[in-house]
């Protein structure tokens, strides 16, 4: 659509304050009553069918300026949801906490190239908005801007509370040193003034970047920019640096940071993770000194389940809150999960707080006043792009916090006590006590520890189970991640296909992904005892059920990097299907047991007590504490 075009769209848009409407969207899980009402509403902010001359909307960012305002920016695609599009960045503003929105505002016109990433900051102490952005030339399909990306970082301010702003200049003399020539993007989040300590005053962003050698991607660099001047003048700070290896591994990749101040002034900064090999797609690092430096690299959150996707985190009195879906596999389930301890740990998936169970993506939050909380995030019940939603609550509304869980123990050595999840209970098991399950929300889930992983091992699962159900997935045994592409080793029932089946999903190098799988062929759903293992080793990939086998070609490769991790008894990992019935005698071993050792563990129900990863008899349950 020509420029003019659209700014004729925009000045009618413009000719009145446009009261956005609410829309119907799932109800949101809702908090015990507490001494104030839970409070929870939300609408949609941006959309194509309500902002004509925009294709798609996306990148969500919010801040509450010096005056109260409320500033919600997004990316404004013009030709279509591509990355590298013709895209705008725009802007409502909303005077009254978030419930009324005035009309989409252009900052900033790409005028068919890429203008985006916006990355706002409040300086509380001149009332000055300060927005980073990155450019780059657009393109008219689809596609992604071809690597190198002569992406390069502006910024415009506002000072009259985001009705106007400047001309953007090139921050890249300052903030672009010659290496980080490759990929470069700001936020895309908020950014931050430091309150506390030696630099109090300081205005702080995240970027993440790459370096090319004229060849290939050769490093990511994770870094914090600092201001000290209202942001006249900028410099990289803290940096973080990971190789790309030859063959296009890396361990991490953090990017798309988000920064909290703790109360003694530190900062806690969490990040996207991608592919990299070690665990987890969240990761974190902390700050000591105002933004200068990191006090540690980034450390992967293996059990902090979450898709490859942007998150924000924001204090509010007493917790730290992470908006970010909770599906560990795709854009989906947006959620608010807590951390009490300035964000060492992070609430389970089944302790967080549902924002909506569409799919959902990009997320920033913003104070709105002392108990209330504004999110601005992707959603859609078709895809994560459909629109923008802007969501406030209050903390009543969130989940209270829950004391710990009963738990059942782990007698493998340097085994933790697993978690035992909805009221599951014991019953009488193959020989002594067993859990059962409901088909709901029971499980067990074990604490993440190093041994947990399976890696590139051969390795023997083995457990007892019975169950009558006769439709749905259900899963016994879950160790890693979930879809198509993580690795993973999982047993269940599958009674619609009339088969038990065992599966290992592997990664071998930067790009190759691969399964196997072998079946039963009955779902044993007799409501008897049967005992079911699965072993790797030998090149061989074999099921077990009553001490007959049947087995395929092994694939290659770990079954546990790149991914969120977890070991869940009776449910899968995404939380989308729970087993129905009882469960006794899990163990896993790192090695491949003889069939001879099998055999007596089916018959006998013992096996060898060396070389254990897991071994959770099921017998047990012991009140949490």
């Amino acid at each position: 659509m020509p420029s003019r075009l659209r700014a004729r769209l925009r000045a009618t848009l413009t000719a009145g304050v446009v009261m956005t409407a609410t829309a119907v969207l799932p109800d949101p899980v809702q908090a015990q009553p507490t001494t104030a009402a839970p409070q929870f509403e939300q609408q949609v902010l941006f959309r194509t069918s309500q902002d004509p001359g925009y294709a798609c909307f996306r990148i969500p960012a919010v801040v509450q300026t010096t005056e109260g305002t409320l500033l919600a920016f997004a990316e404004g695609r013009v030709l279509n949801c591509g990355d590298a599009t013709d895209i705008d960045i725009v802007m409502k503003r909303s005077t009254d906490g978030g419930r009324t929105w005035g009309p989409l505002q252009v900052v900033n016109e790409g005028a068919g190239d890429t203008h985006g990433n916006p990355a706002p900051i409040v300086d509380r102490e001149t009332g000055r908005i300060l927005l980073a952005q990155t450019y780059n030339t657009g393109r008219t399909d689809s596609g992604h801007c071809e690597v190198p990306c002569d992406r390069r970082p502006h910024l415009q301010y506002s000072d009259d509370d985001g009705r106007t702003w400047s001309d953007p200049r090139d921050l890249s003399p300052q903030i672009m040193p010659a290496h980080w020539n490759s990929w470069y993007a700001t936020g895309p989040v908020h950014g931050i003034q430091l309150t506390r300590g030696s630099h109090a005053g300081r205005l702080v962003f995240g970027v993440n970047t790459e370096t090319w050698d004229g060849t290939r991607v050769t490093g990511n660099h994770a870094a914090l920019i600092v201001s000290d001047d209202g942001g006249d003048t900028w410099r990289v700070g803290a940096n973080d640096s990971w190789p790309i290896a030859f063959d296009g591994t890396f361990r991490q990749k953090p990017s798309e940071v988000t920064l909290t101040e703790h109360t003694d002034g530190s900062l806690l900064v969490s990040g996207r993770e991608q592919d990299g090999t070690d665990l987890g797609h969240r990761t974190q690092t902390v700050s000591r000194d105002g933004g200068d430096s990191f006090a540690t690299p980034f450390r992967s959150v293996p059990d902090l389940y979450a898709p490859q996707v942007q998150g924000a985190t924001l204090r509010l009195g007493d917790r730290m809150l992470l908006s970010c879906p909770g599906d560990p596999d795709r854009r989906r389930t947006m959620m608010i999960r807590s951390s009490y301890d300035g964000g060492r740990t992070w609430e389970s998936v089944d302790r967080g707080t549902v924002v909506t169970r569409d799919w959902s993506g990009y997320s920033d939050l913003a104070p709105i006043d002392d108990s209330t909380v504004g999110l601005l995030y992707e959603g859609g019940t078709v895809d994560a792009r459909d629109e923008i939603r802007f969501a406030r609550f209050n903390e009543e509304w969130l989940k209270p916090r829950r004391g710990a869980d009963p738990t059942t123990p782990d007698h493998a050595v340097l085994g933790q006590p697993a978690a035992v999840l909805g009221g599951a209970e014991r019953t009488s098991g193959v020989s002594g006590g067993a859990l059962a399950f409901d088909g709901t929300d029971d499980a067990v889930r074990l604490p993440y520890r190093p041994q947990l992983p399976l890696d590139t091992k051969e390795f023997t699962t083995s457990l007892w189970f019975r169950y009558t159900a006769e439709s749905g997935d259900q899963p016994l045994l879950w160790m890693g991640g979930v879809g198509n592409s993580q690795p993973q080793v999982w047993l269940r029932g599958e009674p619609d296909a009339g088969r038990v089946r065992g599966l290992i999903t592997t990664r071998e190098d930067a790009t190759t992904v691969r399964s196997a799988s072998v079946n039963t062929d009955a779902a044993h759903n007799d409501g008897r005892w049967h005992h079911l293992a699965l072993r790797r080793g030998d090149g061989r990939l074999t099921l077990f059920i009553d001490g007959e086998p049947t087995s395929t070609a092994d694939v290659p490769g770990s079954v546990s990097r790149n991914s969120p991790f977890g070991v869940h008894i009776g449910q899968s990992m995404d939380s989308r299907a729970f087993f129905t019935g009882a469960i006794d005698e899990v163990r896993v071993w790192d090695r491949a047991l003889s069939d001879t050792e099998i055999a007596a563990v089916h018959r006998t129900n013992t096996g060898p007590d060396f070389d254990n990863v897991l071994w959770l008899p099921m017998d047990q349950v012991a009140a949490g504490r």
